[in-house]
């Protein structure tokens, strides 16, 4: 136990650059402070309960509209179309998993005009490369965090350098608090190479200049353009996978598209445009139409195929069973999803097909249609970007010696060893309780439904499915989920990732609430990987037990070190979080 005591020390003394309880952020949404209690008792009440804090974005996402960053943001993205730039999209964790969504889409969409309109996409065919994602990690932090990369500003320039970033290049670095420390050095990167930057972020920029050195430098720096888009705190405390990454994706890729439209409008001739069939959206279009979406979810009939679906799936985690997601186009909004919740409630990650020791994840995703290899090509829509660094890199990085002395395999070959492809995986189906729950918007559900039933049919015990968009007369069975609403058309599929996420977080959140991995809306089953989340899992623990943040920072330290040693000896381990919470109600009784 000294050593878990010097360890607290140590970042009590010196990591105060990662106290973040001020943030907007990080605080406790008040609309949400009964979440585990109500959910207790009612699934839906604590469903709409969720929901009630989406209706924190609209306000918010109509004051970004009505800047004048916002319009700067779709000239950069316009100026760097019209001289064959290149768009980078930066970001760590959800973030970085919208930066890869938001690439995909854009590559999504060129190779649908390839196919359908092949004399305009030649026109444009270089086009389909220029949007680029950089993700903490790489392409593998998509399935699995990689522990302390967004700690380091270095690693962050180090990735967008690689990536070759050029001067008229446009970086948009994308941060939900606004301080992460990849992210920004990223901004940085840009800029030093002459790149037009834009710096998008969730907090108050007058709280973070006041709190945060790291994001005050930023702020202030003139030649980097900021999109603030601050909604308030999160519905489940400091779970910036939900609204704040929410927001992000609503404004980012209404500037992609906005700018994309703008393009083509301007280059191709009236027989051309008239082919496409696009509609020139306005600001006002992307408000209403996410108002919309967000009061159709909250109807009744949504909300009750929610809980349907949430029932469904704590019934199968009660009975220690697992759940294998089906999926095609919503592949990457699938994984993203059931990928966080491994470190926001501390579940079991995805493990590699040759890893017969690991705990199996409680939930995978799986594309009936192509071999794993072709999977990832086609969720990504392009060859899987790993990272292949030796440790000769990570001294160049001044990295921690962990990283140094035993360099983590994040390499394509590393990334292909997660079988999201149609073969046969017993892992998946010989649990007491084995789910396969199919989840598709409503012009595809038929025939991923057709080929599901066809080659898992037999190996699961139970099949469900989550459909999305138009109602149907047909159902797979009593257990299809169909969540109606409506989905407009748009380059990206924007309202398509903008449904399934605002859906399947509402899910993943409210089975987890269900399954006890939060209190009142702290995620008490966090993993902390990060130093943010040391410091997010001791501001927990002294909420919820009336210690200091230093008493709470030890007892976390020291339930660290406990999980660790359990973890070594193959036993199931509890959140660090919430055994410090016990440890700690123990001693007060005392």
């Amino acid at each position: 136990m000294n050593e878990a005591i010097e360890k607290a020390k140590y970042f009590l003394e010196h990591e105060r650059a990662f106290r973040l309880g001020e943030l907007l952020t990080e605080q406790f949404h008040p609309q949400t402070n009964r979440l585990s209690q109500t959910a207790d008792r009612d699934v839906s009440a604590a469903i709409r309960m969720l929901q009630s804090v989406d209706e924190d974005i609209p306000p918010a996402a109509q004051r970004v509209f009505q800047q004048p960053e916002y319009q700067l943001l779709i000239g950069g993205f316009t100026c760097a179309l019209e001289a064959g730039r290149k768009i980078f999209f930066t970001g760590c964790g959800s973030t970085g998993r919208l930066s890869i969504l938001l690439e995909a889409a854009w590559r999504r969409f060129w190779r649908k005009l390839k196919v359908d309109q092949p004399e305009i996409f030649h026109q444009f065919a270089a086009l389909e490369d220029c949007v680029c994602s950089v993700m903490a990690g790489g392409d593998f932090a998509l399935i699995k965090s990689v522990e302390g990369f967004e700690d380091f500003p270095e690693f962050g320039r180090f990735q967008l350098q690689q990536s070759r970033v050029q001067p008229g290049d446009v970086v948009v670095a994308i941060t939900e608090g606004g301080e992460t420390p990849f992210v920004i050095g990223t901004a940085w990167q840009g800029l030093d190479a002459q790149a037009k930057v834009f710096f998008v972020y969730n907090n108050p920029s007058d709280v973070l200049s006041r709190h945060v050195q790291r994001s005050r430098e930023v702020i202030e720096e003139p030649r980097i353009h900021k999109l603030e888009l601050a909604t308030g705190p999160m519905a489940i405390t400091g779970s910036t996978r939900m609204q704040a990454t929410t927001i992000e994706l609503l404004i980012v890729a209404a500037a992609l598209e906005s700018a994309l439209v703008k393009f083509l409008r301007g280059h191709l001739t009236q027989e051309q445009w008239e082919k496409l069939a696009i509609t020139i959206p306005s600001t006002d279009d992307y408000y209403r139409r996410f108002v919309n979406l967000l009061r159709r979810l909250a109807q009744l009939d949504a909300v009750n195929a929610l809980t349907a679906m949430v029932q469904f799936e704590e019934e199968i985690y009660r009975r220690r069973g697992l759940v294998t997601y089906l999926a095609d186009f919503c592949m990457l909004d699938v994984l993203t999803d059931t990928t966080e919740r491994s470190p926001t409630f501390m579940l079991p990650p995805f493990r590699k097909i040759n890893d017969n020791l690991s705990p199996r994840s409680w939930a995978f995703v799986k594309n009936p249609f192509l071999a794993t290899k072709d999977a990832w090509h086609n969720m990504l829509q392009r060859s899987p970007r790993g990272l292949d660094w030796p440790a000769q890199v990570y001294r160049q990085l001044n990295a921690p010696q962990r990283l140094r002395e035993n360099p983590p395999l994040l390499d394509n070959n590393q990334i292909y060893q997660f079988q999201i492809g149609c073969e046969p995986d017993p892992s998946r189906t010989d649990a007491a309780e084995s789910a396969l729950v199919i989840i598709a918007t409503a012009d595809e559900f038929d025939k991923l439904a057709a080929e599901g039933q066809k080659k898992y049919g037999q190996t699961f015990s139970q099949i469900a499915a989550l459909r999305i968009g138009s109602a149907s007369d047909d159902r797979l069975n009593e257990k299809e989920f169909n969540v109606i609403c409506d989905l407009p058309d748009s380059p990206l599929c924007l309202w398509r990732h903008l449904a399934l996420k605002l859906i399947l977080n509402t899910i993943s959140t409210a089975t987890m609430v269900r399954m006890g991995r939060v209190m009142g809306n702290a995620m008490i089953w966090l993993s902390p990987s990060n130093k943010k989340l040391i410091d997010r899992g001791s501001r927990l623990i002294s909420h919820l037990t009336g210690a200091g943040y230093e008493q709470a920072c030890v007892a976390l330290h020291q339930a660290m070190e406990e999980v660790d040693r359990r973890r070594r000896k193959a036993e199931e381990v509890p959140s660090p979080v919430a055994l410090a919470i016990d440890q700690l109600e123990k001693k007060g009784k005392k």
